[in-house]
């Protein structure tokens, strides 16, 4: 599979597709076209790695990460977050690691 290899443009909401998973490790891909996501309260730790696009990722905390191409992110357990900002041009695309 190659990452960069997308759907038809716009998406109606994010696509997520898991690249692989192997006991307590999952690798997905998700793409958005401007959509935010839902919270999300995740038992497993979750490291980020914006591919393409720009994204604002919020907390339920207050905290906000603003992140550019190439930008990283470790998501603790039960660290409630959202994708609360994603552009639709570039796509934006991160691949997530969970484990």
């Amino acid at each position: 599979m190659n990452i960069f290899a997308l759907p038809a443009l716009p998406l109606s909401e994010e696509l997520t597709t898991v690249l692989t998973e192997s006991g307590n490790l999952r690798i997905e891909r998700i793409v958005s076209t401007g959509q935010a996501s839902d919270w999300y309260d995740q038992d497993e730790s979750e490291f980020v790695v914006l591919v393409e696009g720009n994204a604002e990722i919020e907390f339920d905390s207050g905290r906000r990460v603003v992140m550019a191409k190439g930008g990283t992110l470790l998501i603790q357990p039960h660290e409630r977050h959202r994708g609360s900002h994603t552009t639709s041009e570039p796509p934006r695309i991160w691949l997530c690691g969970f484990f």
